[in-house]
């Protein structure tokens, strides 16, 4: 049984309880962080040092934090030879746009245009620096868009873990109120992504609770 410490309105759980849910595995989450706080305890303290969600635990295994490590150790355990290769250069492929979706997607969107535009009161938003980070993202997410036009997925013809960094994202820049370039591959492998039932349940969740 898995045990996932990590509210489900953060992006990084949700990335995690995305991954668990598309491998089908049993688990438990409990409510830490923002509103519901937690991460200040000596119990979460033992659990991460860094007092940051998600940790996951694999049955009495040692806590485990960091997404990325987090995503590559379930991968390893549980993934599949399509999502995530045995053979080390088809896995360092995936490893590697795993690696650049969460360099250059989620840490591009999360705090530079979701925080800014979701998390600040309106009165008090810097419309001039959001218009500047989702440029700058866009034009990482051009690199995707040529990816897509080649293959369904990030690496290829199969769903994998790349998917998975790139693709948690995907939701919140799509629902958000900004204006958006035409990028027809990218938004039609965001549709793909609607159709998977882990997606629908653990990233297409209503964020209200974040609102300033």
């Amino acid at each position: 049984m898995l045990t996932v410490w990590g509210r489900k309105t953060s992006s990084n759980v949700q990335a995690l309880m995305w991954c668990i849910g598309e491998m089908g595995l049993p688990y438990q989450r409990h409510d830490v962080g923002h509103k519901y706080g937690g991460t200040d305890s000596d119990e979460f303290y033992a659990l991460n040092p860094n007092r940051t969600v998600p940790v996951l635990q694999d049955d009495a295994n040692t806590p485990l934090w960091e997404t990325g490590a987090i995503l590559r150790y379930l991968a390893n355990r549980y993934g599949g030879e399509s999502f995530w290769p045995a053979e080390l250069l088809a896995k360092t492929e995936v490893d590697r746009w795993a690696e650049w979706s969460k360099l250059n997607i989620a840490q591009a969107f999360t705090a530079p245009v979701f925080w800014r535009v979701v998390r600040t009161p309106e009165d008090k938003r810097d419309i001039e620096a959001i218009n500047a980070a989702v440029e700058y993202f866009e034009t990482k997410l051009q690199i995707a868009e040529k990816r897509l036009s080649e293959h369904p997925f990030l690496v290829g013809e199969a769903f994998t873990l790349a998917d998975i960094q790139f693709g948690h994202v995907m939701y919140r820049y799509y629902d958000i109120d900004i204006d958006r370039r035409p990028l027809p591959n990218v938004r039609a492998y965001y549709m793909r992504l609607t159709s998977r039932q882990a997606f629908r349940e653990h990233v297409m969740v209503s964020y209200d609770e974040l609102r300033a």
